[in-house]
This record gives C-alpha cells, sequence and structure tokens, in this order.
C-alpha cells in the first residue's frame, strides 16, 4: 500500500534517479498537514496568507521504502515549471508572488534539500513552461503576461529575454488560454510550440519561426486554463534518414468555458484528441474521438509506447471550483493501432483527481497518482472536492498477474545501479522470461526521459524506443538483444533515462542509464 496522506498537495512532481519523486504545491494555502523538521519555520513578510509557517510545501517521496521526508521551499512555487540537468539536479523556475523570478535547485542526496537563486530569472515566470536543450541547458517558454523566453543558465547576461510574438498572437485578453504552452524538442532541433489552438516551429538560436501549422480543427483551445495535454509520440526508426515525429493533443476546454464557468454554467469537455505529423512537408492534423469527454488530463508514456490518459473532470474547466464530472475512468491510447480503434477503457479509480492533480511513471511500470486542490486553500470539508493529499498506485494491465510469465527481466544490471552510455554506441542486454518466446521479433528496448508534471502537461516527456541489431536466445529462457544508443543529444538530451526492455507490449521494470 503507498502511503495514503502525504501532508501536502501534489501539485508538481519530478521522478529522478534515485527513485525519488520531488513533490509541491504552493506556499501561499495556508497550513499544511506535514511539518517542517527540527524547529524550522519560513518567515516571509511578502506572503499573502501566512507570514510565519512551520509546515512544509515540498517533501520527496521514496517510491521503493514507501517513505517521505519533508523539505524546504522559501518563496512561492505555484503553477511553476522545471527540467532536470545533465547532472540530475532538479531546476524549477519561477513561480507566484514573491517567488516568480526565482529559481530553485534540487541535487538528490539523502540529506539534500532546496537551494534557492533570487532574480534568477530575468522575467516573472508564472505558468511557463521549460524543456531541455541538446546542450543541457534549458529554455523557459511564456508565462502570463510574458510573450519571450530566456535560458538557464544564463551565458552572460542575467537579463536576457528574447521577445515571442507567436505568444501574443495566440493569447486572448480574456481567458488568455496560452498559458504552459506545449512544448517539445523535435528531430531536427527545432521546438514545437503550441498555445491557444495555433503552433508554430520554432529556431530558438536564431529566434525564427521557421514553420506555421495548420489550426487544429474546430478551432478550441487546448492550453491553460482550458487545459488539455498533449505528447511527442514515441520517436523510432532512429537512424532513418526522414526521422518522423508526431504531437498528439487530447481533450481540452471548449471556446468560452472558462468564462462559462465563473457564470456557474460548466460545458462539457472536448472529447477530441489532434494527430500531426511535424515533419511533414505539408502537415495536417487527424482528429480523433475519445469515449468520453476530457479537460485537466494527464496523459503518461507507458514504457511500450501507448499513452495512459487519466485524472481531470468531464466538465468546466481549469480554476478555482470550474471543474464538473470528476473523469474516474482513464483511456489506454495505443499509438501504433490505426486509427479508430486506438482507445481502450481501463480500470477506474474512486478517487476525484480534479484541478491541481499530476501523474508521473516509476520505475516498475507503475503510475503514481495524487494532488487535487480546485479550491484556493486547504480545504477538506463543505467543498464539492475536498482537497486530496493522497497519492495512489495505478497499475496498467501489463502488470496483471496473467502476463508475468512474459514479462522480461534485465539481467545485465542490478536494477539500483547507473548504466553509463554515450552517444551512436552499442549496447548489449541480457534478459529473462519465464517462458520460451515464440516471437524475437515482438521484442524491443526504449527510452524514456522522466518528465516534470504539473497542470497536465509533462514537460520533457520523452520516449525513444532504440535501433535493434540483433536478439538472441543465449540459454533456456535467457536472451540477449543488442541496440543502438541514439546518435545525437537532438535525439535524447544529455541525462538519466529509464530504459526497458518490452515483449509484445510487456515492459521489464526499468534501469536507470546516464548518457552524456
Amino acid at each position: 500500500m503507498l502511503q495514503k496522506s502525504i501532508g501536502v498537495v501534489a501539485m508538481h512532481m519530478q521522478l529522478l534517479h534515485n527513485d525519488r519523486i520531488v513533490i509541491f504545491d504552493r506556499t501561499d494555502f495556508g497550513y499544511s498537514n506535514l511539518s517542517l523538521p527540527n524547529g524550522q519555520c519560513r518567515h516571509d513578510p511578502a506572503e499573502l496568507v501566512v507570514k510565519d509557517d512551520c509546515t512544509a510545501h515540498s517533501l520527496e517521496y521514496d517510491v521503493l521504502s514507501n517513505t517521505f521526508r519533508p523539505l524546504f521551499v522559501k518563496t512561492n512555487i505555484w503553477c511553476s515549471s522545471g527540467s532536470v540537468r545533465p547532472n540530475g539536479s532538479l531546476v524549477q523556475t519561477g513561480g507566484y508572488n514573491d517567488g516568480n523570478r526565482n529559481i530553485r535547485i534540487y541535487s538528490p542526496c539523502p540529506t539534500c534539500d532546496w537551494s534557492e537563486i533570487d532574480g534568477g530569472l530575468s522575467a516573472e515566470r508564472w505558468y511557463a513552461t521549460s524543456h531541455i536543450l541538446p546542450n543541457g541547458s534549458q529554455i523557459v517558454v511564456g508565462g502570463r503576461g510574458q510573450f519571450n523566453y530566456e535560458f538557464y543558465p544564463k551565458s552572460n547576461d542575467i537579463n536576457a529575454n528574447y521577445s515571442l510574438s507567436f505568444l501574443a498572437e495566440t493569447n486572448d485578453p480574456e481567458q488568455e488560454n496560452n498559458l504552459y504552452p506545449f512544448v517539445f524538442l523535435n528531430v531536427d532541433g527545432n521546438l514545437f510550440i503550441m498555445a491557444n489552438n495555433k503552433s508554430i516551429l520554432f529556431d530558438y538560436t536564431k529566434g525564427m519561426v521557421v514553420k506555421t501549422f495548420p489550426e487544429v480543427p474546430g478551432g478550441d483551445p487546448r492550453n491553460y486554463p482550458s487545459t488539455g495535454s498533449a505528447v511527442l509520440l514515441p520517436l523510432k526508426n532512429l537512424e532513418a534518414k526522414n526521422l518522423e515525429a508526431e504531437v498528439l493533443v487530447c481533450g481540452g476546454a471548449s471556446r468560452g468555458s472558462y468564462l462559462q464557468s465563473k457564470k456557474e454554467v460548466f460545458l462539457k469537455a472536448l472529447n477530441t484528441c489532434a494527430r500531426i505529423k511535424i515533419t511533414d512537408p505539408n502537415p495536417q492534423w487527424d482528429m480523433e474521438t475519445m469515449p468520453s469527454p476530457r479537460v485537466m488530463s494527464d496523459m503518461v508514456m507507458l514504457p511500450n509506447g501507448n499513452i495512459l490518459i487519466i485524472n481531470g473532470a468531464s466538465s468546466g474547466t481549469s480554476g478555482w471550483e470550474q471543474g464538473r464530472d470528476p473523469a474516474l475512468t482513464p483511456f489506454l491510447y495505443r499509438t501504433n493501432n490505426p486509427i479508430g480503434s486506438r482507445f481502450k477503457l481501463q480500470r477506474s479509480s474512486e478517487t476525484p483527481r480534479m484541478y491541481h492533480s499530476t501523474a508521473v511513471l516509476v520505475r516498475d511500470g507503475r503510475v503514481l497518482v495524487g494532488g487535487s486542490n480546485p479550491h484556493s486553500g486547504y480545504s477538506f470539508t463543505n467543498v464539492l472536492f475536498p482537497t486530496e493529499l493522497s497519492i495512489e498506485a495505478y497499475s496498467p494491465s501489463y502488470l496483471s498477474d496473467r502476463l508475468s510469465n512474459y514479462r522480461p527481466k534485465i539481467m545485465s544490471l542490478d536494477s539500483k545501479t547507473q548504466m553509463e552510455l554515450k552517444y551512436g554506441q552499442k549496447l548489449e542486454l541480457q534478459f529473462q522470461v519465464n517462458r520460451t518466446l515464440k516471437y524475437l521479433n515482438l521484442v524491443h528496448v526504449t527510452m524514456l526521459l522522466p518528465p516534470f508534471n504539473t497542470h497536465s502537461f509533462s514537460m520533457n516527456q520523452r520516449l525513444l524506443v532504440l535501433e535493434q541489431n540483433k536478439v538472441n536466445r543465449v540459454n533456456g529462457t535467457t536472451y540477449e538483444i543488442e541496440v543502438t544508443v541514439p546518435n545525437s543529444p537532438i535525439l535524447a538530451p544529455p541525462g538519466f533515462y529509464l530504459l526497458f526492455v518490452v515483449n509484445a507490449q510487456i515492459p521489464s521494470e526499468g534501469i536507470w542509464v546516464h548518457i552524456l
């Protein structure tokens, strides 16, 4: 059993390479249910609610031991962004009020805590998006009232800030709908950026738009507060001359829903997904229909390349008490199936996960789900959807007992060992299954970059299907597979990844690998 309560709303989550998840909410909710250790207290005259607070608003959750310890944050981290540096440290950017220009760094170790850089950002970043880049730095894009971007670390000028007119063009003055823009590193090194219902391919090195994509059919917004979700679909055939990349955007709120919800009118959420091949010379959106409407859902990339769509609501939008009809039944999106047969209903949950809920994949293949705080404050009674301090584990169908004989177990390394990889190298892995494999062509290896998840978007989420050179039976039910590591940091930015052997859609437990 997982911890039923961690004392803090899991509003932001990031899995690190020591199998611990950094979790935090915000500092202006009031008192959390988790005390800071050793008599620590936070005194902040700029705080809006509680100026002297001896409770924690961040913690480190140990997945393997099912324990957690409080962490100390100095300024408000609400609605912020983050990326993990190549050395494994989490760099968290922005927030609200006194924290909107701050950078916070968490380096994983048994006793580590947050360190904070006051004024480390050139602009106020609230509802911005971060993305890791091939050189190991990160770009921070947008935020409320910010039609620009910047980089961390700074090369020279701490105040360096670069205009991005696309964000101004997609801004709706009444309801914005371009916050937390969807940002993905394309296989050509440019960035795919989507805001509202528009998207571009952006050369961040030159500050230039290199392609404008068609608007999503229907014209409905997909970004916060309309809050759909998006993923870069698995990258495969990595050595192909014309490597392809696709983006999938699902759910959200119809245009006008945000303003209607303020009048206590909760419109049905969108039931559509839009999929586009961003490397196509003439890209077009293909539309699909989900089994039911969803807004504020999380899209979690699974080790086998499928996507779990979980959390959220069926009506309304993001915002305080502006969502209704919890979406309790997750969907599985099978990326390689033909259109019309990609969605499959999954086992339902009993806990509503509304505004400010999160979901991340962990090494054993489960998805940890937490959060839900659809009102301003730690409100547990006299509200429609109480503040939710619990975390729970969702087990995808590939973890069912009936499939255990087909589940690979990687033998090459102890699960706690981290393998160092170089770009383009050949990698041999031994694995076992409990039954002799009939179809070796159904075995492949995937590599996942764990994302920073908040507000229904998993920043930096990236899955690569490695080029397979051979797979052989060694003896009995022991096999060996040789694959090629991606040959470029454009395909796999440097850092820590989870590597899985997948047999007929059934993944092994992952091992940590470090590519530099």
